[in-house]
């Protein structure tokens, strides 16, 4: 007999007695994990593993249910107990998102409010909504049920974790980020860090709607991309960057050709003409490793229109700079700081990293050439992403790189752990308006005022 059936039986059963004359035990919740465990440990019995690789197909999840309710109805009768209907389910649910899916935070992969999660060992788990970290009442049976999770994240792209190879980055079948690090060199267990990927490609519109920025920035920042200038998207983690570099990259000509390089493909160009390049991690024995310093210069033999990348943290700043001031006009770019002033430093840096030996005016000099212009973001202490600066690079006075923003937002008062502020220009016209007259992209006197 089924178990839908046997318990639309039970619960039919009235006042007539019972066929059997040995009572059942009633469930407990202390049982709950064994029973599971139980179901569990006989499915991967009997499936051979090309079955367990189907995960993904409909016909499977419904022989998996099918399964499920075999199996639960075995343990069940040799243990002699009832189990509620609601529980089936609850057991049901669980056991299918333990084999099917990335076991207990596979409903906080299906949430569309959180943005991030943050499993720090087997007993917290964290995630970030409205740009607000809380913590959650999920929880893992112990690290081996986590380092279980890690194992099917990063085996069907590959990868590998363990003492010898304790740190990895991977992504998801959407292509939400994950990166995973396990002891020994966490001390608190396996943690895994899940940045989600959004399903639903958001619009400059959307972001005037959160309050990121106002609507002359929205229309200024596109006729920047339209007129081709070289932008750099700076900020902290988490404050919006790779959003607003998709956001902006939209505003790309369909005519052009556009070849985008990340660490894990995130860029959602709805252009025809896009190649989209990932770098490549090393294998088990540290060999085979392709970086964004190596893909940004093979780019550029690609006759690339524009070059986007998801964020310069190294040599390859040298290269892009190159490009920029090359015919590459119109590239766009992300990195981490906390000003616009911050990124030029960095950007500084990054190119001493290539290992190539320049004086210091040098290197000034081609970063004031390459860039037109830097937006800054910010995570706000009340979780809400900002576009707090867009500046101009101006050019060289002596030694010294120099900026002048051309819209702030400004913090005006904090109550009651909000923050609120207003957009403003601060009426200064950048000097590379010529550009925008050169290709026929008008200007607003307005975006100015």
């Amino acid at each position: 007999m089924s178990l839908l059936k046997r318990l639309e039986g039970q619960n039919n059963q009235g006042d007539i007695p019972s066929i059997n004359p040995i009572p059942k035990r009633k469930f407990s919740h202390h049982n709950l994990q064994g029973i599971k465990k139980r179901v569990h440990k006989i499915l991967l019995d009997e499936w051979d593993s090309m079955s367990l690789t189907r995960v993904n197909s409909s016909v499977f999840q419904e022989e998996l249910r099918l399964e499920l309710e075999k199996a639960i109805n075995r343990v069940l009768d040799e243990e002699g107990q009832v189990l509620p209907r609601v529980e089936v389910g609850y057991l049901m649910e669980e056991l299918v998102d333990e084999i099917a899916g990335f076991g207990p935070i596979s409903n906080l992969l299906e949430d569309p409010g959180i943005t991030e999660i943050m499993v720090n060992g087997y007993s917290k788990v964290y995630v970030e909504r409205r740009g607000i970290i809380e913590e959650t009442d999920v929880t893992f049976t112990n690290d081996a049920h986590v380092m279980h999770v890690i194992e099917k994240i990063i085996a069907p792209i590959g990868r590998h974790v363990d003492e010898s190879s304790p740190m990895v980055d991977a992504r998801l079948p959407d292509g939400s980020r994950v990166n995973v690090i396990i002891p020994p060199l966490s001390l608190v267990g396996p943690v895994i860090t899940i940045r989600k990927f959004s399903r639903d490609t958001l619009t400059m519109e959307d972001l005037i709607g959160y309050g990121t920025l106002m609507p002359k920035m929205a229309s200024f920042l596109q006729a920047c991309v339209e007129a081709r200038l070289n932008i750099v998207i700076s900020g902290g983690t988490s404050s919006g960057k790779t959003t607003t570099l998709n956001i902006m990259s939209s505003f790309i000509p369909a005519s052009e050709r556009i070849v985008t390089i990340e660490d894990a493909a995130e860029l959602q160009l709805k252009q025809e003409h896009v190649i989209t390049l990932e770098i490549r991690p090393p294998n088990i024995e540290g060999r085979g490793a392709v970086t964004t310093w190596d893909l940004v210069r093979n780019s550029l033999r690609m006759r690339p229109d524009r070059i986007v990348v998801g964020e310069v943290r190294g040599g390859e700043a040298l290269d892009m700079l190159q490009a920029m001031n090359t015919g590459h006009d119109g590239s766009l770019t992300t990195g981490h700081s906390n000003s616009p002033r911050d990124m030029l430093s960095r950007i500084e840096t990054m190119v001493l990293m290539s290992g190539v030996n320049l004086p210091d005016r040098a290197i000034k000099e081609q970063i004031a050439s390459a860039i037109d212009l830097i937006v800054h973001q910010e995570r706000l202490k009340d979780g809400n992403r900002k576009i707090t600066r867009i500046t101009e690079v101006a050019g060289m006075e002596g030694e010294t790189i120099t900026l002048q923003d051309l819209f702030v937002y400004e913090v005006k008062n904090r109550e009651h752990g909000r923050m609120a502020g207003e957009f403003r220009s601060t009426g200064i016209r950048p000097g590379f308006l010529d550009k925008f007259y050169q290709r026929g992209v008008s200007i607003v006197p307005d975006w100015f005022e």
